[in-house]
């Protein structure tokens, strides 16, 4: 087995809220008052989270992105905070949010600097993850741009987590560092796994049915690579989901914005739940419709992102235009995903037996079938030479737990 990184965090994938998707680099407070990236709205996403029931359903993290610092280091060569959008700092800001109940997530860089431009961490690592616990930091994303070389980049991946574990502080390490080598070649997600709690594999996810769509096809044809390194202390990120108004991925769950068709959130949640991702929504809590709130806060679905288990689902059957997908769970159990990728015409029907799943013992000799999404509903009992016959609608997805 691999060994993930052991510094007692992400022990089932970490779930919170991150500003990036939905707010982006807003920088002017003035203009927009409600849209910068201040402690404002970081604070008000704190409130909202206690509030709300978000904290009660999990989502534990409210997490800073790129923008957020000043455009230069200290006299002292430490990283600060702007002090127009943060007048009390970041130490603060993690006061507030601590009071909550909650965890604190900051954004950092690889480089020099960051994706935006901002002050990178590079030559700084050990400074700047002090830095980050004495600000009382509980997850730091960094984000690979602006290194010279990918032997930079990986020995700044490697140089940040022994600085961090050095802190003695607990924080969950999120890295890039697959996302920028694969282009050039074959992560070695056994030695990532040594030094990041998660790890992103893909590209941004958009509000938008397509950019969810790719991130699923992805992990089916890299599935053999990745599946197998998932487990507790370490997690494959499709891209800080951006639940923008449901949707999430290393990935961000973009649920309750504005690109997604409410079978596509479906899709978003049911999938990220099957692919063990980290749940972090990136979307407006200050102003959710009710249907994007009851489905991100769904119990049913966050207990199979959350399983102990800690086992990563896979597609194992792909059937024209409908894929299925299982992931093993705690107590013999299973969730089950069909997901049907036509976009057009109506809902349609997906038959199959119950010896595909878990290997034929999914159901051997009998099995309880619990419908999840997009409603709940009891099937019964079965046995393991029935036939069960779903029906979805175009790019929706039914979650069953067997």
């Amino acid at each position: 087995a691999v060994v993930a990184l052991d510094n007692g965090v992400a022990r089932t994938p970490p779930m919170g809220w991150l500003h990036w998707e939905r707010f982006l680099c807003g920088t002017d407070c003035n203009a927009e008052p409600n849209r910068c990236v201040s402690e404002r709205l970081f604070a008000e996403m704190a409130d909202v989270m206690v509030a709300e029931g978000w904290k009660e359903a999990g989502y534990e993290f409210v997490c800073i992105d790129d923008c957020w610092m000043a455009p230069t280091r200290d006299e002292r060569g430490r990283l600060r905070a702007d002090p127009r959008r943060f007048p009390n700092g970041i130490r603060a800001l993690a006061d507030y949010v601590h009071s909550k109940g909650l965890k604190l997530g900051i954004y950092s860089d690889v480089g020099n600097r960051t994706c935006a431009g901002f002050p990178g961490s590079y030559r700084h690592y050990e400074l700047d993850a002090q830095t980050f616990a004495s600000w009382g930091v509980d997850l730091l994303k960094f984000d690979g741009c602006n290194v010279g070389s990918l032997g930079l980049l990986a020995e700044g991946y490697r140089n940040m987590s022994l600085a961090l574990n050095k802190t003695g502080r607990p924080i969950v390490y999120s890295c890039e560092w697959p996302f920028y080598l694969r282009p050039v070649q074959q992560p070695n997600y056994t030695e990532i796994k040594q030094y990041c709690n998660q790890w992103r594999n893909f590209y941004d996810v958009y509000d938008s049915w397509n950019s969810i769509k790719n991130i699923v096809e992805w992990t089916a044809l890299h599935q053999d690579s990745i599946v197998k390194i998932a487990g507790p202390g370490g997690w494959n990120d499709p891209d800080m989901a951006t639940l923008r108004g449901i949707f999430l991925f290393l990935s961000q769950l973009v649920i309750g914005n504005f690109g997604l068709s409410w079978d596509q959130a479906v899709t978003q949640m049911v999938m990220w739940a099957i692919m063990a991702a980290p749940l972090f929504m990136s979307n407006d809590l200050r102003h959710m419709k009710p249907e994007a709130k009851w489905l991100l806060q769904n119990r049913e679905v966050i207990a199979i992102n959350q399983d102990p288990l800690g086992k990563q689902g896979y597609r194992i059957t792909k059937d024209k235009n409908f894929e299925l997908w299982e992931r093993p769970l705690s107590d013999r159990a299973y969730a089950v995903a069909v997901l049907n990728q036509q976009e057009i015409g109506g809902p349609q029907n997906f038959t199959f037996s119950l010896t595909f799943l878990g290997n034929g013992l999914a159901c051997n000799p009998a099995c309880c079938i619990q419908q999840v999404l997009p409603t709940s509903m009891d099937w019964g009992v079965h046995n393991w030479v029935s036939s069960l016959s779903v029906e979805v609608n175009p790019t929706g997805t039914v979650l069953l737990k067997v």
